[in-house]
């Protein structure tokens, strides 16, 4: 970070990386906005970054993770970070002063030197059913017989089938407008996409439905993560922007699934929530990718970390690790 005068941030400069796509960049520059209005004079910049995730869009995401798991700082298994890795990166080598992630890819493992410094006020959490444009409203139970489902999360897969075990699935890769024209071209019956992520790209009027008592999301959906070097002074910059209530609940989601020692492509679906940071309730269910098999527990307390854990090793208890 480029100093100014040290009593206030007049003339200094914070340095974004951030990956390149559309929603990433929305998501990139909503921060720079909070930033502005908490430190009014602070100028602030965006360091666009190609990562792994970016550069292979034809391979699954669960494959390139199981082929990348090796090695990675934080990633453990499952969770390598394919859309973070080289953001965080750019972090650690100097490029860039702070990284922003959709918090759902960020692996919850800890990568040394960097902290997750804030997470601000979350979007909707939920999955949406998307149909061909034209189609209006819809549900899942208006899919015919058979139909095929543009996704390729384990997790949403395995819901899925819980449903409606005649769905067949197929990989929808690329940038949610991507993915949005291989729909209306015939490619698939219908997409399952984050709300969120439709939300802040203007899509909204896409959604058909939104899936928020057929599936359960991922780990920190609807929330970002903006990690910065854990010594730097861009920590105490962030912090306005830390929202306590959105914190919690990611606490408790990232401490569920670390815990499993799962990662972002696990059949693990959670649901953090609480009216003050200081009670947190956590529900997850592990899941069979054929959906046959469904794990679920649940757990309240103060501690948001603690909850996460409780929860986890009451799945695990029961079997759990036999679905990782």
């Amino acid at each position: 970070m480029t100093d100014g005068p040290a009593s206030s941030t007049e003339g200094q400069t914070l340095r974004i990386a951030t990956r390149d796509s559309p929603l990433a960049l929305w998501q990139a520059n909503h921060v720079a906005g909070l930033l502005r209005e908490a430190h009014p004079g602070l100028r602030v910049e965006l360091v666009e970054v190609k990562t792994t995730g970016d550069r292979n869009r034809v391979d699954p995401l669960p494959t390139m993770a199981r082929a990348l798991e090796d090695g990675t700082p934080g990633g453990g298994a499952n969770g390598v970070g394919l859309f973070t890795k080289e953001v965080q990166r750019a972090v650690l080598d100097g490029r860039a002063d702070v990284a922003v992630h959709s918090l759902k890819d960020l692996p919850t493992g800890p990568v040394p030197g960097l902290t997750l410094a804030a997470v601000p006020k979350r979007a909707s959490r939920w999955d949406a059913l998307v149909l061909p444009d034209g189609a209006g409203a819809g549900s899942l139970d208006d899919l015919p017989e058979g139909a095929t489902v543009g996704t390729g999360s384990p997790r949403r897969r395995a819901q899925l089938l819980r449903l409606r075990p005649d769905l067949s699935f197929a990989e929808a890769r690329g940038n949610v407008e991507t993915r949005l024209a291989k729909l209306d071209a015939g490619d698939f019956h219908a997409l399952i996409l984050a709300e969120a992520g439709l939300d802040r790209l203007g899509l909204s009027g896409r959604i058909s439905k939104r899936l928020d008592t057929e599936i359960l999301p991922a780990v920190g959906q609807g929330a970002l993560g903006i990690e910065c070097r854990a010594d730097d002074p861009a920590v105490d910059l962030l912090a306005p922007l830390n929202h306590l209530i959105a914190r919690a609940e990611a606490d408790a989601e990232r401490a569920c699934l670390h815990r499993l020692g799962a990662g972002c492509h696990a059949p693990v679906g959670v649901r953090g929530r609480g009216e003050n940071p200081n009670a947190i309730e956590l529900t997850a269910a592990l899941l069979s990718l054929d959906g046959e098999t469904c794990l679920q527990a649940n757990a309240t307390g103060p501690d948001a970390r603690a909850v996460g854990v409780a929860v986890a090793e009451s799945l695990l208890e029961r079997g759990g690790s036999a679905l990782l």
